[in-house]
């Protein structure tokens, strides 16, 4: 957009302005672009922060989406978002899924796949690498903690017996329950995704700790190798 038809917000009527529609109507009245651009503060000398939430949506096709998984790299190459910004909005979205997590996972109950699903799926479902989580689980299946155990295409390398069991030592944690999404949808296990869940198994039978079950997460579908006895 060009500095001749360039609107500042505070050029715009009151009631128009982003902050001041969410102090006066609340957060739920505002638009997507309209949160983005109290996240942004400010825009740049020929675009308001409007304008940039604007070519932030229309930046991927995923629209909001995009915003899931983007990276600080991926947010710079949109014109008018440098390396603040872009690590403002990240941040935040991370702040979200976090506060989401906690909130659902308070004392919630695992009694199938069915609910690790419904616990995990929207925060999974459109990552662009493999995230790799574990569920911790008091005595009475209810959840203790989810927490990454690594980024990345899945590996005996990167997942590590240690790295996994460590965290349950720590949280006091009576079993597990794995689980790691797949980009492509398509939830069904690699080769490597088999061997790494009975290597898991076998270390929490010497510890003490249950491996329960593992969950795929694809795009809306999952895969319990528990489930499939694969386990």
């Amino acid at each position: 957009m060009g500095i001749e038809g360039y609107t500042t917000i505070k050029k715009m009527p009151q009631d128009e302005r982003p902050r001041e529609k969410l102090l006066k109507y609340g957060v739920r009245k505002l638009s997507n672009a309209e949160l983005l651009a109290i996240l942004l503060s400010t825009g740049t000398k020929d675009q308001s922060a409007l304008g940039l939430a604007e070519n932030i949506l229309s930046f991927s096709q995923e629209g909001l989406r995009f915003l899931t998984d983007g990276t600080v790299e991926e947010l710079s190459q949109i014109k008018g978002i440098g390396l603040a910004k872009s690590s403002q909005l990240i941040a935040a979205v991370e702040l979200g899924k976090r506060i989401a997590l906690a909130t659902k996972a308070n004392n919630y109950k695992i009694k199938g796949p069915d609910d690790v699903s419904n616990l995990l799926m929207e925060e999974m479902r459109y990552l662009k690498k493999e995230h790799f989580n574990i569920i911790l689980l008091n005595t009475k299946n209810e959840v203790i903690a989810v927490e990454n155990i690594s980024i990345g295409s899945l590996n005996a390398s990167i997942v590590h017996p240690r790295e996994v069991f460590v965290r349950a030592i720590k949280r006091s944690s009576s079993s597990i329950i794995l689980a790691h999404n797949h980009p492509s949808g398509d939830p069904r296990p690699s080769n490597e995704d088999i061997k790494i869940t009975q290597r898991l198994q076998e270390a929490g039978k010497l510890i003490g700790i249950t491996v329960l079950d593992h969950i795929i997460v694809g795009d809306g579908n999952y895969y319990s190798l528990k489930e499939n006895d694969l386990m």
